[in-house]
C-alpha cells in the first residue's frame, strides 16, 4: 500500500488542526489554527508546501493499492494535488479514497467515473467497511 492518512490534532479537549502522515513516511502539519494561510478553510490555515510535499509523493510510489485520506476541501486547495489524483485514476490501479460529502467540480467528477464506485460512511457502515474493502480488494 501506497498514500496516505490525515488525522486531527487536539489540544486541550478540542480540535486545533490537523496532521498528515505517509504511509510509512514522513509526517507533517496540513492545517492549523495557528497557521495563516491562505488557504483558509474555517479557522484552519492549510500548509499547503508540505502537504504536497507529504502527499504527492505518497501517491507516486509503486503500490498495488493506494490510500487516500482524504479528498476534502483542504487537500483539493492544491492544484498540484488534484493534478497527482487525476493522473493516479488514470493508472487504473486500486484506490480506497475518503471523499468528503460535499460538492466540488473535481470530486463530482471522479465520482461520475464508470470506474469508480462510491460507498456511504455513517454510523451504520463504519464498522463493516474495513473488511468489506479487504475483502473485495482482496478478490480483485
Amino acid at each position: 500500500m501506497a498514500g496516505f492518512v490525515t488525522e486531527e490534532i487536539r489540544d486541550r479537549g478540542g480540535r486545533v488542526g490537523f496532521g498528515i502522515e505517509a504511509l510509512g513516511g514522513e509526517s507533517g502539519i496540513l492545517a492549523h489554527v495557528d497557521i495563516a494561510g491562505p488557504p483558509r478553510v474555517g479557522k484552519y490555515g492549510v500548509d499547503l508546501e508540505t502537504f504536497e510535499r507529504i502527499a504527492i509523493p505518497a501517491l507516486s510510489a509503486t503500490a498495488r493499492l493506494r490510500v487516500i485520506d482524504e479528498l476534502g476541501k483542504m487537500e483539493l486547495a492544491s492544484e498540484r494535488f488534484r493534478e497527482a489524483i487525476s493522473a493516479l485514476f488514470d493508472e487504473h490501479v486500486p484506490v480506497v479514497a475518503t471523499v468528503h460529502a460535499y460538492r466540488h467540480p473535481f470530486t463530482d467528477a471522479l465520482k461520475r467515473r464508470a470506474d469508480v464506485e462510491t460507498l456511504p460512511v455513517n454510523g451504520g457502515t463504519r464498522d463493516r467497511l474495513p473488511r468489506e474493502l479487504a475483502d473485495r480488494l482482496s478478490t480483485s
